[in-house]
């Protein structure tokens, strides 16, 4: 698991390296995405919580995508100009992070009649169907929801 305080150290190399000294590092409260980059405030963010449960590699991983966010400009996405970058940068991942989540954190769980567990920070607010067992909405595969 990644310390905070080397991730924090990571960090600020590479903005030194690849940005100019506007740019600024943080952690944030994110439970379902690792990274974050705020044009607006020209700021690099990381999820406490995943930094925490990833391994070293991954989180140098996630602070590589976000750098070459900033270098590509707001308007490049996941497109072809940001993905040079990262390439160049030396990023190995993929376009959107699939690995786990703060799903302990979430206070809401929900089943589907085939088993499949689902996780919500936020109350359900209409009957949802398990993306899993359906494609399309239908009340067979409808999640009932507890909370914690």
């Amino acid at each position: 698991m990644a310390e905070l305080s080397r991730v924090r150290t990571w960090a600020a190399a590479l903005i030194d390296l690849h940005l100019d000294r506007s740019w600024t590092f943080g952690f944030d409260n994110a439970k379902t995405r690792a990274g974050l980059c705020n044009y607006t405030h020209k700021r690099i963010s990381v999820s406490k919580y995943l930094a925490a449960k990833y391994e070293d590699d991954e989180i140098h991983q996630v602070l590589l995508h976000e750098v070459a966010h900033a270098m590509a400009g707001t308007r490049a996405g996941h497109g072809p100009r940001w993905k040079a970058i990262a390439s160049d940068l030396g990023y190995e991942g993929k376009r959107l992070h699939d690995g786990a989540i703060a799903d302990e954190f979430a206070p809401w769980v929900g089943t589907c009649p085939a088993g499949h567990v689902h996780y919500r920070y936020r109350r359900p607010t209409r009957p949802l169907a398990c993306g899993r067992c359906s494609k399309k909405f239908t009340a067979a595969h409808t999640i009932g929801w507890l909370k914690r």
